[in-house]
């Protein structure tokens, strides 16, 4: 795999682009083929907090994971730990509808060593959920711009809005991110 590895308020050292390509390189034994694509690793400093942030696009599917702590070695470990968990979680479900698809004969390999296989009954159980919708809401969309769009989730208390752009009678999302600002979802 090839990483694309970047700081921001941060030099990035060898030994820390060592590091992230030896834990990252790792997850490339739950893959039948050797992958081809290029991840993307951001590694940032804010207030004192470390963030890493990984992407890793596919054919048919985009593994992408986060993590803040204190410490970029503990935040880079945590966040292999979490992609491993998201491919664990989805990789029958994923070769399931590749191969009713016929696009690909499998995306992960069926059998990973005992050593990376789920230790616990959470991890096992985590791996046998199905996605359930549990509530269903359905609200008129109402035509405003982006700033009332804010306002109105701000004021309601989410983390997200859906509405109609009056600018463009789109559908269109805003949410609160976690530095604070807030980001804009809009279809291509």
């Amino acid at each position: 795999m090839n990483l694309s590895i970047r700081g921001q308020q941060i030099e990035v050292t060898d030994a820390l682009k060592d590091y992230v390509d030896k834990k990252l390189n790792k997850l490339e034994k739950y893959f039948d083929e050797p992958l081809t694509s290029d991840g993307n690793v951001t590694l940032s400093v804010n207030r004192g907090l470390h963030t890493v942030e990984v992407t890793i696009p596919m054919k048919g599917l985009v593994l992408r994971a986060e993590d803040e702590s204190n410490d970029m070695y503990g935040s880079i470990d945590a966040v292999v730990d979490k992609l491993e968990r998201q491919i664990r979680k989805h990789k029958t479900k994923i070769n399931r509808k590749f191969r009713q698809e016929g696009n690909l004969k499998t995306l992960f390999v069926e059998n990973v060593p005992a050593s990376a296989s789920p230790t616990t009954d959470d991890e096992l159980d985590m791996e046998n959920d199905d996605f359930e919708v549990v509530r269903t809401k359905r609200f008129l969309l109402k035509p405003m711009d982006v700033e009332e769009a804010i306002l109105q989730m701000n004021m309601i208390g989410h983390n997200f809005f859906v509405f109609s752009n009056i600018e463009n009678n789109e559908v269109n999302v805003v949410y609160k991110r976690k530095d604070g600002k807030y980001g804009l979802i809009e279809k291509e």
